[in-house]
């Protein structure tokens, strides 16, 4: 999903893409976005979008099991798919706000920012991330994910890739760029979501070599659909990264031009979604 522009917390002017990476620094420095989230916990997990169930059936397929850990599980969107597909779900998020709503929903969750949580010595068949590994630092997560990794383990992290009809992809991006004239995140808007996030996922594939502990890493591609009318779409849009970070004139300008450009295409519209899924097996040895 889009993310809007960012405070830098280290003096750096740079931008984030949508799918969270940043384009000179690693974005998991910017956990004071991510904690944004938990501001409205019941509109994220009414809003945000699921998750293709070929998907899930095929990461369970890979494993050698079904105790699943889930890695900035937020309200538990991912892991009740994953339960209803007869897995046991342990979930862990740093923001409290968030792991409430998942265990309210029947998700046992524990809150710890993933590098920092203690695993006491549990083992998992999968490690998952739902939307969720670039506020990961890359590297020290994959490590991390080995560690609590059975051996044949999978660890499969993947992101939605939202890409709207092409008249709506020009009037989301006019509006954007007269809301932040400045801001490299407008680009976002000129080219295929599915690109910008795959690109994303080569990143964590490189991290995961790097580790060593993982073979070869796949990249797994489910496309579907879904359809969105103008307040299912002005619903999302505060869920997304850094909108609520922005002054409550921005949000209303951006929400207005949004919501006209949906109201000139009839009032609904239906998004090609991509889930884009970086994903490799913990080595036996």
């Amino acid at each position: 999903m889009v993310t809007l522009p960012q405070e830098p917390s280290t003096g750096s002017t740079a931008g984030t893409s949508p799918m969270g990476f940043d384009q000179t620094r690693a974005a998991y420095v910017q956990r004071e976005v991510a904690e944004g989230f938990g501001a409205d916990a019941g509109r994220y997990d009414r809003a945000r979008p699921t998750y293709p169930a070929e998907l899930i059936d095929r990461i369970i397929a890979a494993s050698p099991g079904r105790e699943v850990l889930d890695v900035g599980c937020g309200t538990g969107i991912s892991a009740r798919l994953f339960q209803a597909a007869g897995c046991r779900v342990l979930g862990v998020d740093p923001d409290p706000r968030m792991a409430e709503v998942a265990s309210q929903a029947g998700t046992e969750t524990e809150v710890a920012k993933f590098e920092d949580w203690d695993p006491a010595g549990r083992r998992f068949d999968v490690v998952i991330a739902a939307q969720a590994w670039h506020w990961v630092d890359p590297v020290a997560g994959a490590a991390k994910a080995a560690a609590v990794l059975r051996p044949g383990g999978r660890l499969a992290v993947f992101w939605n890739a939202f890409d709207p009809p092409e008249d709506l992809r020009e009037a989301f991006g006019a509006v954007f760029r007269r809301v932040f004239p400045d801001s490299p995140v407008s680009a976002f808007w000129s080219r295929s979501a599915v690109e910008t996030y795959r690109a994303g996922c080569a990143r964590v594939a490189d991290a995961l070599r790097q580790v060593g502990a993982f073979g070869e890493p796949e990249e797994w591609l489910s496309r579907w659909e879904r359809s969105y009318t103008r307040d299912e779409w002005l619903d999302l849009v505060p869920t997304t990264g850094g909108f609520t970070r922005q002054p409550q004139a921005v949000q209303n300008e951006l929400l207005a031009g949004l919501g006209a450009a949906v109201d000139a295409a009839g009032g609904s519209f239906t998004m090609s979604c991509t889930t884009v899924t970086a994903t490799a097996a913990r080595l036996t040895a």
